[in-house]
């Protein structure tokens, strides 16, 4: 049975803002040690005082990977520079059993003058290593971060990608017990990334502990079991990672079905053409909920400026991953000068029940993009299903295909031929 690795209990990290820096002599330190004593303290202005946590309290078992989720601002990195002793906490206690890694920023722990292999050695000694235990590990380190031919290279030298790739390899080859990595990995590449990610399912199947910060939460819902979502400094929701990170993109996502701007002064674009509307509408009343089985219009109004430009609009359907999942767009045509109106049309049983963000763009000559904009979006919700299925229906979309079925005894088999078209 798993047994709690990390106790955090009414966690809370406070901050002044705006603390007047004082520079000082050795007299008036001295002085001013001697007389604070018998000064009187002036009380503290409430408005100057930030919590950037409060009130947080969850346990992490041996073998978990921990996803931290949250907006920018949140308290993110705050937690885990207390849970990584970095910084002590104003109120709670944070209790560890076990080494712990901690990677926050590029190249945490590294010291600029020295070569990348004293390095390695110096945060293996740092986590509590022996040099025995580090050089058993050195070569699998330096090839896993490919830095090979500049490993006797101090790492001011370093490129980011370099001081990054050994960063991690460090981290995560020396064994902690508990390995903390934040949003750092975003400098890397995607085979990169894809690497690390890799490194971190093998760490955690190991019985290790990871705690993982992401905006990325494709990654997050494929690496982590438990998900603790933080807003403004507390813990909003902690569990499943599916349902608690389906909770946060649902709350960060605000729907805004329609955008308008009167005058071409105020309207994005250029001087070639500018926005007026974009719109994304049903045949329901509106205001009424849009399901899966309503076909939704998307309306487009701009201002072409340039007679005779060939021009044609594209959008972009994204769901709250900020994964694309489809485009499409008009033929291209000759366009005179004016408001120009353009609508497409999304067909009935495609969209699944979700919030998808929409992009438009204005394409000149089917090859230069004069105008991207986004900011529409739309709620889909689900309808009584006629199939004993409970849940969220699987998938970004969900068209209704169309199928068939014969039963075998009544299927002439006699006849059929197959045909290999390898």
């Amino acid at each position: 049975m798993s047994h709690v690795v990390i106790h955090v209990e009414g966690v809370g990290k406070r901050y002044k803002l705006g603390a007047n820096r004082q520079y000082r002599t050795l007299r008036d330190s001295f002085t001013n040690a001697l007389t604070s004593p018998f000064r009187k303290r002036d009380p503290e202005d409430p408005a100057r005082i930030f919590w950037a946590l409060h009130n947080v309290s969850f346990d992490v078992h041996d073998g978990d990977v921990i996803g931290i989720i949250g907006r920018n601002g949140a308290g993110k990195s705050t937690l885990l520079k207390v849970l990584s002793r970095i910084t002590e906490p104003t109120e709670g206690q944070v209790r560890l059993q076990g080494r712990i890694a901690s990677l926050l920023e590029v190249g945490t722990g590294f010291h600029p003058e020295l070569t990348g292999r004293e390095n390695i050695f110096l945060n293996g000694a740092i986590l509590g290593m022996r040099r025995a235990e580090i050089a058993s590990k050195f070569d699998e380190i330096v090839a896993f971060a490919e830095v090979t031919r500049f490993i006797d290279t101090p790492v001011k030298h370093y490129s980011t990608g370099m001081y990054m790739r050994l960063a991690f390899a460090v981290a995560a080859h020396l064994e902690p017990e508990i390995l903390v990595i934040d949003e750092v990995l975003a400098v890397g590449d995607a085979a990169f990334q894809k690497k690390c990610l890799g490194k971190m399912r093998e760490v955690s199947r190991t019985g290790r502990t990871v705690l993982f910060v992401s905006h990325n939460m494709t990654a997050m819902r494929s690496l982590c079991n438990r998900v603790v979502w933080l807003r403004n400094g507390e813990v909003e929701e902690t569990g499943e990672s599916g349902a608690v990170i389906a909770n946060y993109l649902k709350s960060a996502s605000a729907t805004v079905t329609r955008q308008f701007w009167p005058t071409q002064e105020e309207a994005p674009g250029n001087s070639q053409v500018r926005l007026n509307m974009i719109s994304v509408t049903s045949a329901l009343e509106p205001g009424a909920e849009v399901d899966v089985a309503t076909p939704v219009n998307i309306e487009v109004r701009y201002w072409n400026n340039v007679a005779g430009m060939v021009l044609n609009v594209s959008i972009e359907a994204y769901s709250i991953e900020e994964i694309c999942l489809f485009s499409s767009f008009n033929p291209p045509e000759q366009m005179p000068a004016g408001l120009i109106r353009t609508t497409c049309e999304i067909p009935a049983d495609l969209l699944n029940d979700s919030v998808y963000q929409f992009r438009v763009l204005i394409v000149r000559d089917a090859a230069t993009i004069l105008l991207k904009h986004e900011g529409v979006s739309l709620e889909v919700h689900d309808t009584e299903r006629t199939v004993a299925y409970y849940g969220k229906w699987t998938g970004a979309v969900r068209p209704a295909l169309r199928w068939s079925c014969d039963a075998q005894n009544s299927v002439n088999t006699k006849n059929d031929s197959i045909v290999d078209r390898r």
